[in-house]
């Protein structure tokens, strides 16, 4: 932050943006910008006057989004104009567009010259950044957590939901916006943390008292407990910590004897 003054969660504020000052909302509380670190700086507190200047550009964009997309049905050009956002400033209007193929949009640029003095850029946006300028609502019933606090896109893979002990049903590990939940992403390091408390997938293992042994089927890292399923034929959840390494079985992953997991995290990441 520019300045040491603390801002309230909830708050309006000037922000420096990537595109130029922003009004934009406190969701969290304050940290420390990186070195080196440009843009989310906040500025100020959002006066009426800005609040009022923000909400009348708000409407002038709108218009001009509607404008955009009349201009692209009547050209049958294969773009869809998702958002226009001018900055704070009104010296710069984002234009966020989607397009199967590289197209040249010098045209629709001419069309806004009557309309506007502000320079206009045109930025290609993917699936999920679509889904954070609509906003929309997530498996869980909430707001979807790019529009509410992601502050960039992370990688995610497949390997964190088989970590987090998830279907592996695309249907119910993609998001609104058709592509695999980010909180699948943020969430990872919890459980690759908790992975290393319990034994792994298909290890033998005895509960310490009843000497009873078998085989690990099924992880519950939240719980701390496994499935075990024993030489006796049956399937009980047991603590992770009621559990001992079978002897006579060998490990062959990092040379653990202990069935749990080699730190460093629950599994490799692929890519």
């Amino acid at each position: 932050m520019m300045t040491e003054q603390v801002y309230a969660v909830g708050q309006k504020v000037v922000v420096q943006g990537k595109r130029g000052p922003e009004v934009a909302t406190v969701r969290g509380e304050a940290e420390n910008m990186p070195v080196g670190g440009r843009y989310g700086m906040i500025l100020q507190a959002a006066s009426e006057g800005d609040l009022s200047r923000w909400a009348e550009l708000g409407r002038e964009a709108e218009d001009l989004k509607w404008l955009l997309r009349a201009r692209v049905r009547a050209r049958g050009l294969p773009v869809k104009i998702v958002a226009a956002e001018y900055t704070l400033d009104a010296s710069l209007l984002t234009v966020s567009y989607s397009a199967e193929d590289r197209i040249e949009l010098s045209a629709l640029i001419q069309d806004l010259r009557p309309h506007t003095r502000a320079r206009v850029n045109f930025a290609a946006v993917g699936p999920r950044e679509q889904a954070m300028i609509l906003g929309v609502l997530g498996a869980c019933g909430r707001e979807n957590c790019s529009s509410h606090h992601l502050q960039e896109f992370a990688p995610v893979s497949i390997r964190m939901a088989r970590d987090q002990q998830l279907p592996l049903n695309p249907e119910k590990l993609s998001g609104p916006c058709g592509r695999l939940l980010c909180c699948l992403q943020f969430e990872h390091t919890q459980y690759t943390e908790l992975l290393r408390e319990i034994p792994r997938k298909n290890a033998k293992v005895c509960v310490e008292g009843s000497g009873a042994c078998g085989k690990v089927v099924k992880l519950h890292p939240l719980q701390g407990t496994v499935d075990v399923y024993t030489d006796q034929g049956l399937l009980t959840e047991i603590p992770a910590s009621d559990l001992r390494p079978q002897k006579d079985s060998v490990q062959k992953d990092g040379g653990q004897k202990d069935g749990s997991r080699p730190e460093g995290g629950a599994e490799r990441q692929g890519r």
